[in-house]
């Protein structure tokens, strides 16, 4: 994405926290090194609990869990958010990762920032500047193949809406990157995305 030479202006106190609502079932991973790994094995148990015999599965949950962490903390992630809903017998998979960016889009830059995702992006990529009640952002949306199901040979995608949002006050922007690899209900997902979004406030002094 391309941003503005110009120093952004930062006069008056950036928000030092924020506040978003997560429906029942989402789980919280703080990616504070002690704290993620207390999370994940306090998960791990929680979904095996009373299993006894998978000792293999339960590891190989809290091997995957902790490598997305640690591919999340290097690309600057705060916390990561994973779904737990049921929907019949299933799980309903869905994550969103929330990342910190130090040098971002202005509010001023959004449209052109919107432009160049959509450019770059995969095919059918589309992304727009929006309105949050929260302020302005960037809302992107993407479908892109992630590989094959190795027994049914069935090409599997991953849905992404991302959402781009400047911090008032600061050159710097957070991320929220939702995801789900179930195109069945990827509607359904993207409404929810964006109501989680919606939620998003800003915590702390300024104006």
């Amino acid at each position: 994405m391309t941003t503005s030479q110009e120093p952004r202006e930062t006069a008056g106190e950036a928000p030092d926290d924020y506040r978003l609502l997560l429906p029942e079932g989402w789980y919280r991973i703080p990616l504070e090194p002690e704290q993620c790994v207390r999370s994940i094995d306090a998960l791990v148990e929680r979904q095996y609990k009373g299993v006894d015999d998978a000792p293999h599965v339960k590891k190989q949950m809290r091997d995957q869990l902790l490598d997305q962490a640690d591919k999340a903390v290097q690309n600057g992630g705060i916390e990561i958010y994973l779904s737990l809903q049921q929907a019949g017998p299933i799980t309903v998979p869905a994550s969103l990762v929330i990342t910190f960016i130090a040098n971002g889009p202005a509010a001023t830059e959004l449209e052109s920032v919107a432009a160049d995702i959509q450019r770059s992006g995969s095919a059918g990529t589309q992304a727009a500047k929006v309105e949050l009640p929260s302020g302005p952002g960037v809302r992107a949306r993407s479908r892109v193949e992630v590989g094959r199901d190795e027994k049914t040979g069935e090409v599997l995608h991953s849905n992404a809406l991302d959402y781009y949002l400047p911090i008032p006050h600061s050159p710097a922007f957070l991320l929220l990157s939702f995801s789900t690899p179930l195109d069945v209900l990827a509607e359904a997902l993207m409404g929810l995305f964006d109501a989680i979004a919606a939620s998003f406030t800003w915590q702390g002094a300024f104006s």
